[in-house]
């Protein structure tokens, strides 16, 4: 055998156990790694005094972005929480189930707003909630959400409402997606991975697009609102 030939052999066997070292070293750490991306994927901004409250469409099983939203109501934070929530059927949907777990955690039904809408993602009910925002006025709004879904939240409503507006979001400790332990679970799995999934479409769905016009209203939106 000749010599550059056996040389060739040993550099290719050198970076083959190179390669399986380093393997091992990503499996023995892949669980503070997995934590570590769980826990920074994970947005919560503080709460500020605003005009409205606005919960998002699709809470869990548990209500808990409504428990969050209560907590906050009730802390004096917004005098009115919008109970914004997809169609089922055209006579009703999410918005007043989550009505109903809003009063059952002590928020007055005449500090509710229904905002019942047909949209079929994040972006579209940013659009749709824009358009209803700029119709009552409200310039500070502190968005409810998920945990999990906060970051994609705040990116999505950044780009869609206008610049006058100020928009934070505040992440609901959800019972279904632990940031610690995601990997564990199958919805957990699930869940990580369709937001990461869910950013990137988000991404570039507005990549180049400017802030909602001023007095712009979107049309998903239900015009018979309290």
């Amino acid at each position: 055998m000749r010599r550059a030939e056996r040389g060739g052999i040993i550099t290719r066997l050198l970076s083959l156990l190179m390669l399986l070292a380093f393997l091992a070293v990503i499996y023995v750490v892949r669980h503070p790694l997995l934590r570590l991306a769980g826990q920074l994927w994970v947005l919560d901004e503080p709460a500020e005094h605003a005009d409205v409250i606005v919960v998002l469409s699709d809470d869990n099983y548990n209500a808990d972005r409504a428990a969050h939203a209560a907590d906050i109501y009730r802390a004096g934070i917004a005098p009115q929480i919008v109970a914004s929530g997809r169609l089922l059927r055209p006579y009703a949907g999410i918005a007043e189930i989550m009505e109903h777990d809003l009063e059952s955690r002590g928020v007055p039904a005449t500090a509710i707003v229904r905002f019942p809408n047909r949209a079929a993602n994040t972006r579209e009910e940013a659009e749709a909630l824009a358009g209803f925002a700029a119709g009552r006025g409200w310039k500070r709004i502190l968005v409810v959400t998920s945990n999990y879904h906060a970051r994609r939240a705040r990116f999505i409503f950044e780009r869609v409402f206008r610049p006058s507006v100020t928009v934070r979001v505040s992440a609901a400790l959800d019972s279904e997606f632990d940031p610690s332990h995601w990997w564990e679970s199958r919805l957990g799995r699930k869940l990580f991975f369709s937001e990461l999934v869910g950013y990137a479409v988000a991404w570039w769905e507005l990549r180049a697009k400017a802030p909602a016009a001023e007095g712009s209203l979107v049309g998903l939106s239900v015009n018979s609102f309290p």
